[in-house]
């Protein structure tokens, strides 16, 4: 964990987590009778902490209800992406799984719950697929990404692929999917899409 400063005021914690390239980061976030003010990114506090990403462009999605699942998706090369995800109303089940042919952790996920009162951010850089599932109605994701949106370099996994071992919190019956997330394939069955090191 590190913790980056202006002077004496606190602008940013850096969480790491099970896969130590998925970060965990929490914006300060001053609150007063007015509202409040946060600064929900700061390139030269995320360059101090090494983390050097250049992001092109910001996606907003409402989802209406809880229960809705968008995943597991990632963008092949020469569009790799990497994410920034944050949630500005409601909260969300994020996840986040390393597909890196040869990575000592290959197949193997994190997860975190994001949401408006904990102010939490997730960093997933390219080599990871990212999904996450609604919990609780109408509620707002923005995130930052490094590449354009390609659709021919669009790809995914089967949310519930048994082998990844994903708990998620809804049952399967109750999830709202796209028709594309119905038929994405178990991560066995897909072709390789990155490989660990380059």
């Amino acid at each position: 964990m590190s913790s980056l400063a202006r002077g004496e005021e606190l602008i940013l914690e850096i969480r790491s987590l099970h896969l130590a390239d998925v970060k965990l980061l929490v914006p300060r976030i001053h609150r007063d009778a007015r509202g409040f003010f946060s600064e929900t990114y700061n390139r030269q506090a995320l360059n101090a902490a090494g983390m050097t990403m250049e992001f092109v462009q910001d996606n907003h999605i409402l989802s209406s209800e809880p229960g809705t699942l968008r995943g597991l998706h990632f963008q092949v090369s020469p569009h790799a992406q990497g994410k920034l995800v944050r949630v500005t109303r409601g909260s969300i089940f994020d996840v986040a799984v390393d597909i890196r042919v040869g990575s000592p952790t290959f197949g193997q996920h994190v997860s975190a719950t994001l949401s408006v009162e904990n102010w939490m951010q997730i960093w997933i850089p390219a080599g990871f697929a990212h999904g996450y599932c609604t919990l609780e109605p109408n509620t707002e994701v923005i995130y930052k990404v490094t590449d354009y949106y390609a659709p021919d370099c669009d790809r995914g996994i089967k949310w519930d692929d048994e082998a990844l071992g994903i708990k998620w919190p809804i049952r399967p019956d109750n999830v709202k999917l796209s028709e594309k997330d119905r038929t994405q394939p178990a991560l066995k069955d897909m072709a390789p899409a990155f490989v660990y090191g380059t």
